[in-house]
């Protein structure tokens, strides 16, 4: 099977960066995939998980709060606004992070319900990957 190599960067590290069959990508008009020698494009990405398929054929989620990707017939390199892979995402965090979002959702205002909502996704992003990496 064909290869192409994969980068996933935040402003403050590289989260990712290696040979990979293929990754899905939480894009802002849905989730799409890349496979090697993909036409060359760019997109916005939306708060999900990033489902990449390693050379070995082993899966690894990564949850991202959103960016951008770049695909290119050999290389796709993901700017990505934050990054965590699940083996690194600390469960009792994003419960709480949950909480709060929901509890603002309560409080009103538009402004703050706006921002709520958007917390709430990532914080529900990061636990999706979590429980699909762990196959819940």
């Amino acid at each position: 099977m064909s290869t192409f190599s994969l980068e996933i960067v935040t402003p403050e590290r590289v989260v990712f960066r290696g040979v990979v069959r293929s990754v899905q990508l939480p894009g802002e008009q849905g989730s799409f995939g890349v496979l090697a020698r993909h036409a060359p494009m760019i997109a916005g990405l939306a708060a999900g998980a990033i489902r990449v398929v390693h050379e070995n054929g082993d899966v690894e989620r990564i949850a991202t709060s959103g960016g951008f990707a770049e695909v290119r017939a050999t290389q796709v390199l993901v700017l990505a606004d934050t990054a965590e892979r699940a083996k690194d995402i600390d469960i009792a965090r994003v419960e709480a992070a949950i909480a709060q979002a929901k509890a603002r959702l309560l409080e009103g205002g538009a402004s703050a319900y706006e921002e709520a909502q958007e917390a709430l996704k990532r914080a529900t992003a990061r636990m999706n990957v979590v429980r699909q990496q762990e196959g819940m």
